[in-house]
């Protein structure tokens, strides 16, 4: 291969990279109007419009769904109606690997909105951030066993994050005062509603708080995973009142499962309806090609890489769209792969050769396998139906460990709707890949 090849395999890699863009980002698309299908963002800017009481609002979809860049359109539609909005990324604030309990869950909201407000503001609502506020009150409030809290505010922020054991010793002794510790964190979500209006000077401004990441908390293990779920779905049943946070419009991002608890979770907040970043549509229930949402992916690599031409034909994007479910991540991931693997061919030669594409499906296909056989039972009804096909919400750990792993894909075209990843179609149903 030519150098000046080499560079543009290079060149177009370095596009790939995953990243959060905002709306006038010359990478963004916006697949979800363009698909044609149900915007959720729209829809939380409205519910936050429309409602003039504090409000919760629950965003998910799998990872590499477009959460984050998604949420970053969300805030420029709310700062154009003269919103002040809060975005907060909970992986620097928690450990996501590590059960979690309404305790550490409010302490490290709203240390982050105390750092997110004294970065826009240059102030705080009082003399000392949270952080140093929480300190001092877990000093003289809380009597602890068998260990002590840090000196300052910073190293308390820094130990509930990096030190497990910590976390899990704060939780222990904790759960007896869980009242006067919500009772602090609704009153500094108060104090920063009125310190905002008064630095503003607009004393109806609506004050947004977006709690992005949380989505991506998950364990390692079966055990370990099941503990964490049951967590999270006990924070969200259990505390939906205590997660209303006074004044506030909050928009959480959590993971994919808790939408099979949707129709009795919503209600609990309200008329909140938990909202699903589907994957892109490129095809239908019965997996004829969906043109639309194929073009969509085309125009997303046109978008990051003007001459992927040279590199790709229409076709074979199309057929990495195709093999990855719409699933954006795992597209970067198999167009990388490809890039990666042509530079390494002998004698190679562009455009890239379907021999090429070819091993890193089968790479791709090999990550995701072998498969138990109960999983195979279980993704196959999956494949029939198009439902979840969950039995009981004690096997919410599996679908889960479906949908982290892109064993499942979740779509919308009138109604939400699942299948399996495409390059299992074969291993669980016996067909040939279409």
């Amino acid at each position: 291969m030519k150098p000046e090849e080499q560079q543009l395999l290079k060149e177009f890699y370095q596009t790939l990279t995953d990243r959060p863009l905002e709306p006038e980002d010359k990478c963004y698309v916006p697949y979800l109007q363009k698909c044609g299908g149900e915007d959720p963002i729209a829809d939380l800017a409205t519910r936050i419009r429309w409602r003039e009481s504090e409000t919760v609002n629950l965003l998910t979809g799998q990872r590499g769904s477009g959460k984050s860049t998604e949420l970053r359109r969300l805030r420029q539609m709310l700062r154009n109606d003269e919103c002040t909005v809060f975005l907060c990324d909970m992986k620097d604030y928690m450990n996501l690997t590590t059960p979690v309990e309404i305790t550490d869950f409010l302490i490290a909201i709203m240390g982050a909105l105390s750092e997110a407000v004294a970065a826009q503001f240059d102030g705080s609502p009082a003399e000392k951030g949270y952080w140093e506020r929480i300190c001092g009150f877990l000093k003289s409030d809380i009597t602890l066993t068998g260990f002590s809290i840090p000196a300052s505010g910073s190293e308390l922020a820094i130990s509930i994050k990096d030190n497990p054991d910590f976390k899990q010793r704060l939780q222990e002794s904790l759960r007896y005062r869980a009242e006067k510790l919500i009772e602090e964190a609704h009153g500094f979500s108060r104090e920063v509603v009125e310190f905002v209006r008064k630095r503003t000077g607009d004393s109806n401004r609506k004050v947004v708080l977006m709690v992005d990441s949380f989505e991506q908390i998950r364990g390692v293990g079966v055990e370990r995973s099941r503990g964490i779920q049951e967590s999270v779905e006990n924070l969200f049943s259990g505390h939906a009142a205590s997660l209303q946070l006074p004044m506030l419009h909050v928009i959480y991002t959590v993971p994919p499962y808790i939408s099979t608890l949707a129709p009795s979770l919503g209600r609990q907040f309200g008329d909140s309806i938990v909202q699903s970043l589907p994957s892109i549509h490129v095809r239908n229930k019965d997996q004829s090609q969906d043109m639309d949402g194929l073009e969509v992916m085309v125009e997303i690599v046109e978008q990051r890489f003007k001459e992927w031409h040279e590199v790709f034909s229409e076709a074979q994007i199309h057929r990495m769209a195709l093999d990855t479910g719409g699933d954006l991540r795992n597209f970067f991931r198999f167009i990388g792969g490809s890039l990666i693997k042509a530079n390494a061919t002998r004698d190679g030669r562009l455009p890239v050769e379907n021999t090429v594409i070819d091993k890193v499906e089968d790479h791709l296909r090999r990550e995701m396998l072998p498969l138990a056989d109960d999983d195979k039972k279980w993704l196959k009804k999956i494949a029939e139906s198009k439902d979840t096909c969950l039995e009981s919400t004690g096997n919410l750990a599996d679908l889960a460990r479906y949908f982290d792993c892109s064993l499942v894909l979740n779509y919308r075209n009138g109604e939400d709707w699942y299948d399996i990843h495409p390059l299992l179609r074969k291993e669980i149903c016996g067909e040939a890949k279409a």
